[in-house]
């Protein structure tokens, strides 16, 4: 087993208000450009003196104007706080920016960059103990395959050698693998600083790669969990089990994920409640879209210790509206659960940032 000290370099920005232009936190280590002004705005200077028109992706499409020596650059509108994917246009070609990280999203690596809150910092690096996220293989014989799951480890869990922790599996969405909450969810800082501040219980999380191709079943749908369910009961749970220092009960493994895999933790739950009792959904609740109201009653209440549901204020009306109507639905049936609404984000990784900080402090307890 590897283990993998997560890069801290994507969260080196201050939480308070910039003075100053400041180099993005994302920037490849030594590159000036892209700069994230006081207002938010981003500026950007491109190299491409052979170039007939040079755009910039983010938040929209802006326009560069070529100076001296080739070198391109443009200002953006202000950019909303947090996480963004972004791309350069280059005379109609979509390209990532050499001066950025790669980050793998909507089945992509792309270009991103970080844009500080104000006086938020709840994500970011701080002076306490730190856990690691290690890399874990195992060989899957449902898919005949090496599989890899990231396993967020407490920072204690190499001194403390008679604790045994708790187990939360954290799913990524769709077109995403294993690395995203580790890197755009910057979940190692929140899980460090909950635990550090006393707010969570010392706990051990593993991201695993939601897609399982078994070649004995075949999925209708996208929302057809049915092999990667059987690789997560039968082959993930056991070998977290056997390789870390676990509670094996379900009194202790809880179960969440994000938009596709808020809609897997929700139906690998409900289908296997002798494994979970904790369970979460960030924009993505229940046995996916379609799903008949009368699959939900009170024996939720006596199952789980947490229901809980969440969203964006500002997420596409279709989006808002299936997490919205599932609560109603929980409502309306007398289940028990947490509705949380992220003030002013839409689908992306700070909507999702604040779910599971919200989240984390209330499992386990």
């Amino acid at each position: 087993m590897k283990k993998i000290i997560m890069s801290m370099a994507a969260v080196l920005l201050s939480g308070a208000l910039l003075n100053a232009q400041e180099s993005a936190s994302t920037n490849i280590t030594g590159k000036e450009y892209p700069k994230v002004n006081p207002d938010r705005t981003v500026t950007f200077r491109i190299n491409a003196p052979q170039a007939q028109t040079v755009a910039v992706n983010l938040g929209g499409v802006h326009q560069a104007v070529k100076g001296e020596k080739g070198v391109w650059e443009v200002t953006t509108t202000p950019i909303v706080p947090g996480f963004h994917y972004y791309s350069l246009v280059i005379d109609g070609v979509r390209v990532s920016d050499p001066n950025s990280k790669q980050f793998y999203g909507s089945n992509a690596w792309s270009s991103g960059i970080e844009i500080p809150e104000i006086n938020v910092d709840f994500y970011l690096d701080k002076d306490v103990p730190h856990g690691e996220v290690r890399m874990q293989r195992y060989w899957s014989e449902l898919t005949q395959s090496w599989r890899v799951c990231n396993v967020y480890v407490p920072a204690d869990y190499d001194t403390n050698l008679d604790a045994r922790y708790p187990v939360l599996y954290l799913l990524h969405g769709a077109g995403e693998d294993e690395t995203g909450w580790a890197t755009q969810g910057m979940m190692y800082n929140i899980m460090d600083n909950l635990i550090d501040e006393g707010s969570a219980v010392p706990m051990i999380v593993v991201m695993d790669h939601g897609v399982a191709n078994i070649p004995s079943i075949k999925s209708a749908s996208m929302f057809d969990f049915t092999a990667y369910e059987k690789v997560v009961i039968e082959e993930l749970i056991p070998m977290i089990d056997r390789n870390y220092r676990t509670y094996t009960d379900r009194d202790h493994r809880g179960i969440t994920g994000l938009s596709l895999g808020g809609f897997q933790s929700w139906t690998i739950a409900m289908n296997n409640r002798d494994k979970f009792s904790w369970l979460g959904g960030f924009s993505g609740s229940g046995k996916g879209p379609g799903a008949t109201a009368d699959l939900y009653d009170e024996s939720l209440n006596k199952d789980f210790h947490l229901l809980f549901i969440s969203t964006g204020t500002k997420e596409s009306p279709q989006m808002y509206a299936t997490v919205k109507n599932f609560h109603d639905i929980l409502a309306g049936k007398g289940v028990k659960h947490v509705f949380y609404q992220s003030a002013g984000t839409d689908h992306e990784w700070l909507t999702w940032r604040r779910s599971l900080y919200r989240f984390v402090p209330m499992i386990f307890k």
